[in-house]
């Protein structure tokens, strides 16, 4: 009796749900129109034109313009068969397409760094079909953000919100121009803060699953009160359109960019000057940590401000300046908003008890100077290992005045596993410096077997560390 009275209590409520009215049922999701229709003007549409260095083509393939009297020209006409090469045009322009938007009614506005790299001009086009030819203020290529200005008033801005507030799973907007169809707009929501990203782990990015395509690039990301709180910037993809994950740049990062080029024409981020890398669960262990958390130091950088600092390898910082450093993906946006000068309280992890230490921020090198000092790639995926004293020109090379042994072979065990290889120098055992051969086996020897042990590699000129389980038998 009672299972047909829920029977028939179910069948009214699904009755009722059919014959309430549409609006009643559209109640429940958000309402975009206003929004679109109040700060879709403030979006633009952006073009650029860039004239192409002469080449000749080849079957798809192209070469620098050669003269006739080189000894290439006659093995590259020979090779390639130039008699069916493309049609050449010397004037020949490259476009690129993008979005935008207006951040103040005198003409600034903002877009993606990568949109405009290279342009020879940069076309701006609004919604009521006005063009105007901006000028290049200055661009951030790691933040992947460009600010423009054009030469007219009283132009529609939109307001500027923050991502601090942000939540995931809020409701999330983006206008711009996908594949050239202009003033388009995608709903979503949020579905995380503070991604790092392997091209730029300086940028908290917002990811959501708004459609982003090529052509959204640098259009405003809006909440439900349409304040942007973020540039839409990259896509993950592996067919080159939309897969459902979409990354924004926050906007607060976005305008302490903007305040930097428009004061200094350059944007200055901090520095600590050290590698770090992810507390694993293992790592944890070998740490007396309750669980994985904060980011490992793995090396300090020689010309880096940590060096001076106290800070060590082997420390685990926590927190930076009073806020919690959940990952080590986590820190990296912390120093980088950072003032260059600044004192920065760092609590860390050392030796088991917590500790204070003090650095004063760093300016953030450029690019070039930071992949000079990138370690080799390595793979963290046992203990049979033989190892020997480092001779002095391998001192030299290395960086090393004292302390550390190489490895010299690697045997199927525990040290493989856990990712060492030939070449490798040890430089710390079990949270001790390792000084020599035969104090490293002192070390070993001295260690329960089935603990795990974190170990410190030298690997080229880069550290890191490995968790290597001592087998028990």
């Amino acid at each position: 009796m009672k299972k047909n009275a829920l029977i028939a209590a179910a069948i009214c409520l699904v009755q009722a749900w059919l014959v309430l009215p549409p609006h009643a049922l559209a109640g429940a999701l958000p309402e975009f129109s206003g929004l679109v229709e109040a700060y879709g003007p403030s979006v633009v549409n952006i073009s650029t034109k860039q004239a192409r260095r002469s080449t000749r083509k080849f079957h798809r393939f192209s070469i620098p313009e050669l003269p006739e009297d080189s000894p290439l020209y006659d093995f590259f006409r020979h090779f390639f068969e130039e008699k069916d090469a493309l049609p050449h045009n010397e004037n020949e322009q490259s476009r690129s397409l993008g979005s935008g938007f207006f951040i103040s009614a005198d003409g600034y506005l903002l877009t993606n760094s990568h949109v405009v790299a290279d342009a020879d001009e940069i076309i701006v086009r609004t919604s009521d079909r006005r063009e105007f030819t901006a000028k290049l203020v200055g661009t951030d290529k790691r933040s992947d953000i460009a600010l423009l200005k054009v030469e007219a008033q009283n132009l529609p801005p939109v307001k500027i919100g923050t991502a601090k507030d942000l939540k995931v799973g809020e409701w999330v907007l983006a206008i711009g121009s996908p594949f050239g169809f202009d003033h388009s707009a995608t709903a979503g929501i949020v579905s995380a803060k503070g991604r790092s990203l392997p091209s730029e782990n300086y940028v908290p990015f917002i990811q959501t699953d708004v459609a982003i395509n090529p052509g959204n690039s640098g259009g405003p990301l809006f909440n439900l009160d349409g304040e942007v709180v973020g540039v839409n910037s990259q896509i993950y993809s592996r067919t080159g359109g939309f897969m459902g994950l979409s990354f924004a740049v926050p906007i607060d990062m976005v305008m302490d960019v903007v305040e930097q080029l428009k004061t200094t024409g350059k944007v200055s981020r901090g520095w600590l000057g050290v590698r770090i890398q992810e507390v694993t669960s293992e790592l944890a262990e070998t740490f007396g940590m309750d669980q994985p958390r904060g980011a490992l130091v793995a090396q300090l950088l020689p010309s880096g401000p940590a060096r001076e600092s106290g800070l060590r390898a082997g420390d685990v910082i926590l927190r930076f300046n009073g806020k919690e450093v959940p990952t080590h993906s986590a820190l990296p946006p912390l120093v980088g908003v950072t003032r260059v000068g600044e004192s920065a309280g760092l609590e860390v992890l050392r030796g088991g008890r917590i500790e204070e230490v003090t650095v004063v921020i760093g300016e953030l090198p450029d690019e070039d100077k930071l992949a000079a000092a990138k370690p080799q790639s390595t793979t963290a995926s046992n203990i049979g290992l033989v190892v020997g004293d480092l001779k002095a020109g391998q001192r030299d090379r290395l960086g090393l005045k004292q302390g550390g042994v190489i490895v010299q072979e690697v045997k199927p065990g525990a040290a493989e596993r856990a990712g060492i290889g030939p070449g490798d120098v040890i430089l710390m055992f079990d949270n001790r410096s390792v000084e020599d051969a035969g104090q490293f086996r002192e070390l070993l020897t001295g260690i329960e077997p089935g603990r795990s042990v974190a170990v410190l590699i030298q690997r080229g000129n880069g550290r890191i560390f490995f968790a290597l389980r001592i087998p028990k038998e």
